[in-house]
């Protein structure tokens, strides 16, 4: 009962903080909404411009690598009780991410292909 009782609390408070954000905000639209944050410098152009590609794809890097590092961690306290095993399927898993990194490596995927 107490679970779903944190559930229900914890599912209610984000929605109903943003349906109540959402109806006392003001709605005056402004220019200056629209405009890009740079840390104090004159904005150049507006804030709804295309990100360019190449930030997805090592944002695709960063996610896999730390999917690795989840994987690593736990791997790494039990290492003494996995065995010859633990550390063979393991060194696979490592074996196979190299592999995919030296491959992007070839094909040129890694190289940044301008500024945007």
């Amino acid at each position: 009962m107490e679970i779903c009782l944190i559930t229900i609390v914890g599912i209610l408070f984000p929605v109903v903080a943003f349906i109540a954000s959402w109806l006392f905000r003001p709605k005056i639209p402004e220019e200056e909404k629209f405009t890009i944050y740079e840390c104090g410098e004159i904005a150049e152009g507006d804030a709804r411009r295309n990100i360019g590609i190449q930030f997805y794809f090592y944002a695709l890097i960063f996610v896999i690598f730390d999917v690795e590092a989840i994987f690593l961690y736990p791997w790494a306290v039990s290492f003494g009780s996995l065995g010859a095993f633990g550390f063979i399927e393991m060194m696979l898993f490592i074996g196979i991410l190299v592999a995919g990194y030296a491959y992007a490596w070839k094909i040129g995927a890694l190289e940044w292909v301008g500024g945007s």
